[in-house]
C-alpha cells in the first residue's frame, strides 16, 4: 500500500538487518514507498493495452447520502419524513432533485438511478463492506473483520484482472482519510490502491513519491540506481535464493520509470487545467480531486475513486447537507459528467456516485436522519448505461422500502464488473487455499444497460 499523508477529515460514528531491509517497502534509495504498488504489477500482468479503453470514477459519498433529501425526495409525505428541502425540475422532464443540486439538475439526462439495492449492513464498517465488495462482513468493536473473510472492493478486482495501461498503476484513491475497505482483502496488499491524502486545491499539491524528492535531481536519482543495482549483484553472489532480490530490482527498476515517467508527472500535474475549468469543478478538495480523476483516467489510470466525507448526519442533516456538502457535490459531479462527455470519454467511463447507505426516512429528534440500509439511490453514468433520466426501481412513498423486486450486492457487483469487462465470476482463493468467487452469484442488472 502507498500512502500520502494529508490532513484529518471528519469521522463516522464508529538497525536494519539484511533480511529486513529485502523486506523493506519504503524505498529509501528514491525516498519512495512504491513496493506494494509495484508488485500489483506483476498481480495484475502487463494488462491490456489497444482496444481496452473503460475506466470508472467511484465518487463514494462517505458516511452514507440522505437520498431522500437529494435523489428519491418523497415531496407528499408527511413533513417529519420529506425534511426542509424542496424539488426543483431538472433536464428530464418529470425528474426532479433536491434544490441544493442545481448544476445536477442540468446534468441528469446524463444520469440513471439504480434504487433496488437492499442489504443489511446498518453500520458502517459492514455497510461499506457490502457496498464496495458486494460481500457481506461482520466487524468487531473496533471496525475489524472477524469471522469471515475481508474480500477485495471493485477497484482491487479490475486491477487484478485488467493490469497497468499506458505505465501508470490500475488503481486509485483520493481521499482526506481511508475509505473503509478500500483495498484489495484476500488479493493481497499489492492490489490496493495508489492512495493520495494530499489536497488537490492547495497550491503546493504535489503527488511525492511520482516527483523527485527534494534536493534530489534526475543525475542524482541515476546514481542512486546505479548503487543499487550494485548491491543488488553483491546479494545475488551471497544468497542462492535470490528471488527476493530480483523481485525487489524489478520493482525499483518500475519505480525509477514511474517517478521519471513524464505521463505519470503529467498525469497529477493539475495546475495544467485552465482556472475557468478548476473553478467549475470547485476550488476545495473534492472538486479538484474529481478533476484529477478525470485527468488519471484520461491518462490510463482504470479505477479511481473520491471520496466525498461528512455524509454521517445523524444530527443537524439539512444544515449540513445545505452546506457545504452538496454544493461541493454539486459543483464537481456536474463538471465531471459535463467535462467527460466534451472531451467524448463519456462513453468509456463509468462513472458512479452512492454511499454505503441511505438515511432513515423519518427525521430524528436531532433533525438529523440514521443508517438506512433498505432503501438507497446510486446514480450511474456512461460506458453504456441508459441515462436520460432513467431509474430502475421504486421505493415507497415514505422512502421506507423498495417495492417490487430487490437486488443484492451482489448483482451491484456483477453491474459494475460487466460494465468494465471483468469476469464477475472468477474463482479465486483466499490465503488458506479455499475458492472464493468474485460474486455469490451475483447477476448483472440489465435493465440499467443501454
Amino acid at each position: 500500500m502507498l500512502s500520502f499523508t494529508g490532513p484529518k477529515t471528519s469521522r463516522c460514528c464508529d538497525g536494519l538487518s539484511r533480511r529486513t531491509f529485502l523486506r523493506v517497502g519504503s524505498l529509501p534509495f528514491f525516498g519512495l514507498g512504491l513496493a506494494d504498488l509495484l508488485r500489483s504489477r506483476r498481480a495484475a500482468g502487463a494488462g491490456g493495452e489497444a482496444g481496452d479503453p473503460l475506466s470508472c470514477i467511484l465518487l463514494w459519498c462517505d458516511g452514507g447520502i440522505s437520498t431522500v433529501d437529494t435523489f428519491d425526495m418523497k415531496p407528499h409525505a408527511p413533513l417529519e419524513y420529506r425534511g426542509d428541502f424542496k424539488p426543483i425540475a431538472t433536464s428530464v422532464p418529470g425528474l426532479s432533485v433536491c434544490e441544493h443540486l442545481p448544476q445536477v439538475a442540468r446534468q441528469m439526462h446524463r444520469i440513471g438511478q439504480l434504487r433496488t439495492i437492499v442489504h443489511s449492513g446498518s453500520q458502517h464498517a459492514e455497510a461499506c463492506h457490502f457496498m464496495l465488495t458486494g460481500w457481506p462482513q461482520v466487524p468487531d468493536v473496533n471496525a475489524q473483520p472477524v469471522g469471515s473473510v475481508v474480500h477485495p472492493c471493485f477497484g482491487s478486482v479490475v486491477a487484478e484482472q485488467r493490469g497497468w495501461r499506458k505505465g501508470l498503476p490500475p488503481f486509485v484513491q483520493l481521499a482526506a482519510g481511508n475509505v473503509k475497505y478500500h483495498h484489495a482483502g484476500y488479493l493481497g496488499s499489492a492490489l490496493d490502491p495508489l492512495r493520495i491524502k494530499s489536497d488537490p486545491s492547495r497550491a503546493d499539491f504535489r503527488v511525492e513519491d511520482v516527483a523527485l524528492p527534494g534536493g534530489v535531481d534526475a543525475e542524482r536519482l541515476s546514481r542512486r540506481r546505479k548503487a543499487l543495482e550494485r548491491l543488488d549483484a553483491l546479494h545475488r553472489q551471497l544468497d542462492q535464493a535470490a528471488g527476493d532480490v530480483a523481485d525487489r530490482n524489478e520493482f525499483y527498476r518500475q519505480a525509477f520509470d514511474l517517478v521519471t515517467s513524464p505521463a505519470a508527472k503529467k498525469a497529477f500535474r493539475i495546475d495544467d487545467e485552465p482556472q475557468a475549468l478548476r473553478d467549475r469543478y470547485g476550488m476545495h478538495r473534492e472538486g479538484q480531486a474529481t478533476l484529477l480523476a478525470r485527468r488519471l483516467v484520461e491518462s490510463g489510470v482504470r479505477f479511481v475513486t473520491v471520496e466525498f466525507n461528512g455524509y454521517d448526519t445523524h444530527d443537524r442533516n439539512f444544515i449540513e447537507l445545505r452546506d457545504p456538502l452538496l454544493p461541493k457535490l454539486d459543483a464537481a459531479y456536474s463538471a465531471l459528467l459535463d467535462d467527460l462527455a466534451e472531451r467524448g470519454l463519456l462513453e468509456t467511463t463509468l462513472v458512479i456516485c452512492m454511499g454505503e447507505f441511505g438515511r432513515t426516512p423519518k427525521v430524528n429528534s436531532l433533525a438529523g436522519r440514521d443508517h438506512y440500509p433498505l432503501v438507497n439511490s446510486i446514480c450511474f453514468s456512461g460506458a453504456g448505461v441508459k441515462m436520460d433520466g432513467f431509474v430502475h426501481g421504486r421505493t415507497s412513498d415514505k422512502c421506507e422500502r423498495v417495492l417490487g423486486t430487490a437486488n443484492t450486492t451482489h448483482d451491484l457487483a456483477a453491474t459494475i464488473y460487466e460494465r468494465l469487462g471483468v469476469d464477475y465470476a472468477k474463482e479465486y482463493r483466499n490465503i488458506d487455499g479455499r475458492p472464493i468467487f468474485t460474486t455469490d452469484n451475483g447477476q448483472p442488472i440489465r435493465e440499467l444497460f443501454a
